[in-house]
């Protein structure tokens, strides 16, 4: 009972301190403010600019068939959430686009809901999805850096090899192959062929993302001398000879990247699926399905439909002499119809075996004057050359890059830029 006035007093100091505490916590006193959201998250982000330290981070691919909605309902994002930022961002990004084996990052706050999405489509760019209350998309690009390199060879197997020997990217050669498509048929190279070629390799950091332009080049093929230098000013972007012709000619050789040329043009075929000897009046490029097809010169579509034996086709009228047809296509690009005006390269369908066909190929054929004949017999004409008002100054370009391509290559077979200049044709005007 004596101890009584004690534990009141304690008791009324307890109370008054918390009060006092409460009194200090609401005032405006600076020392003593509480700090703010931003003050208590951590600002380390990742590559993408995610706060990684606040949320968590689910790696992964995007798997064949996947959608949108298959690779965020996991992480508790609401349906009709993912069905407006699909439809809202298309113009931004078209999620149709996903592609299997891309690879993708979410990220989740400590609940396991899904606050954010990061897709990979290649190494140079990759597309936000921010799946909050205000939900958006936006994509980022990648600091490209370019980089000159110049690489030689002789051919001993074939082009691919000769490059991978000397780890260099195999898409090296395709790019070759585009520059010189008429000059070179790059399927009978010869042992001992010699290349020097000086072209682009773009960079993400320390990674390779891909092969740039061709800036010059020098193929010995058969004892003879091919040259090509890329010259852009203006509307002129073009590879010319060393006299300044251009290399591209008003076709393209092929209408797609194909792996093998599985029917040539001849006047009797025994046909796979018929069982009976006929002609055709084509080349088939097999690819794999689904590879784009491209038209081989600026021109009008007459036809673009499927057919029995076709299957989905398009034709294209060039000019008054040339026409071309694409067959078998798995599908038509959409708002490619009759009536459109297409150029050299643009894609108007994708490779497939419609109609009367074994496997994924695109049967090419080509008429001059109304006559079906063998596109790779044909003197297909040149776009011309350099235009006058520009040939002084692509004349110093090639100069300056003849000089490194043509120090010795091969003993033997290489001629020297002095030899070269005794040729009257050789380095004049056009």
């Amino acid at each position: 009972m004596r101890d009584r006035p004690l534990l009141v007093i304690a008791l009324l100091v307890a109370a008054a301190t918390v009060l006092l505490l409460r009194s200090w916590q609401t005032s405006d006193a600076p020392a003593i403010e509480q700090e703010t959201p931003i003050q208590t998250v951590s600002l380390t982000t990742d590559e993408f600019g995610m706060p990684v330290s606040e949320l968590s981070v689910i790696e992964s691919t995007v798997r064949r068939n996947e959608t949108f909605s298959d690779l965020l309902t996991p992480y508790g994002v609401e349906f009709q959430r993912i069905v407006n930022l699909a439809r809202d961002g298309r113009d931004t990004f078209d999620v149709r686009r996903l592609k299997s084996g891309r690879p993708y990052r979410v990220y989740t706050d400590s609940s396991g809901v899904g606050r954010y999405m990061v897709y990979q489509p290649n190494l140079a760019s990759y597309v936000v999805f921010d799946l909050g209350e205000e939900p958006s998309v936006r994509v980022e690009e990648r600091n490209v850096v370019v980089r000159e390199r110049t690489i030689e060879g002789t051919i001993e197997e074939s082009l691919y090899m000769t490059l991978i020997n000397q780890d260099i990217h195999p898409t090296v050669a395709n790019r070759m192959a585009d520059v010189f498509a008429w000059q070179i048929d790059f399927s009978r190279l010869q042992k001992g062929d010699s290349f020097r070629i000086v072209f682009e390799e773009q960079y993400v950091g320390d990674h390779l993302f891909d092969i740039g332009e061709v800036t010059a080049a020098r193929f010995v093929h058969m004892n003879e001398d091919y040259y090509a230098f890329h010259y852009q000013n203006g509307d002129v972007d073009e590879h010319y000879d060393e006299t300044g012709k251009s290399l591209r000619k008003a076709f393209l050789i092929a209408p797609v990247e194909y792996k093998r040329i599985s029917s040539g043009f001849t006047y009797r075929r025994f046909h796979p699926v018929q069982k009976r000897y006929k002609a055709h009046l084509g080349t088939d490029y097999a690819a794999d399905p689904g590879t784009p097809i491209m038209a081989t010169g600026d021109g009008v579509v007459t036809e673009a439909r499927y057919g029995q034996y076709n299957g989905n086709y398009v034709k294209i009228r060039h000019n008054g002499t040339y026409t071309t047809q694409y067959l078998h296509m798995q599908k038509i690009k959409t708002g490619i119809r009759p009536g459109v005006r297409v150029k050299q390269g643009d894609i108007i369908g994708f490779v497939g075996s419609t109609g009367l066909a074994t496997g994924p190929h695109v049967c090419y054929r080509f008429w001059k004057g109304g006559e079906q004949v063998d596109h790779r017999r044909e003197k297909i004409p040149s776009v011309g050359p350099i235009p006058t008002q520009y040939f002084a100054d692509f004349s110093v370009q090639r100069d300056d890059m003849m000089m490194a391509l043509t120090s010795p290559l091969n003993p033997g077979i290489d001629r020297s830029y002095a030899e070269l200049l005794k040729t009257p044709e050789a380095l004049t005007s056009p």
